[in-house]
């Protein structure tokens, strides 16, 4: 096993298609984990979610989120992110959300696809998500 560089850690974030698992604090404190599509941009990881999921009602309350992203394929990667979630309700601004939606579709649907799927999810209610790494590990190689 070995920490993947920089670049390989981007590289990996960034291969089509690869989703993540979101993980925010319930009320309680139990955690909530969830699947989900998501973008890099720059350090941090944008998605989106409905402003009644479990996930948005979470991160309302306690910013903190987990994202972990895996390779499960011999000889097995992953990367853990954690950080604090900004949350951004743009139903002022469809168009500027309907960018991040159809640009986070393109990572997880045919051409064809694509922009059917980022308009269908830039509607009001649909919120912004960019979590920001406070605490990163990236492994590779975890069976070599």
């Amino acid at each position: 096993m070995r920490e993947m560089s920089d670049g390989e850690r981007r590289a990996f974030l960034t291969t089509p298609g690869r989703t993540g698992v979101l993980t925010t604090v319930r009320p309680d404190g139990r955690p909530h984990a969830a699947p989900i599509w998501f973008l890099l941009d720059g350090d941090d990881l944008v998605f989106t979610t409905w402003e009644t999921s479990v996930k948005a009602r979470n991160l309302a309350r306690d910013r903190r989120a987990g994202l972990v992203v895996d390779d499960a394929a011999f000889p097995f990667a992953y990367v853990l992110v954690e950080g604090r979630c900004e949350v951004f309700d743009l139903r002022d601004d469809l168009a500027a959300l309907r960018r991040w939606t159809t640009s986070i579709a393109a990572r997880y649907v045919p051409p064809d696809q694509v922009d059917a799927f980022g308009t269908r999810n830039a509607v009001a209610g649909e919120l912004l998500v960019r979590l920001q790494p406070d605490h990163l590990v990236a492994q590779t190689e975890i069976a070599g």
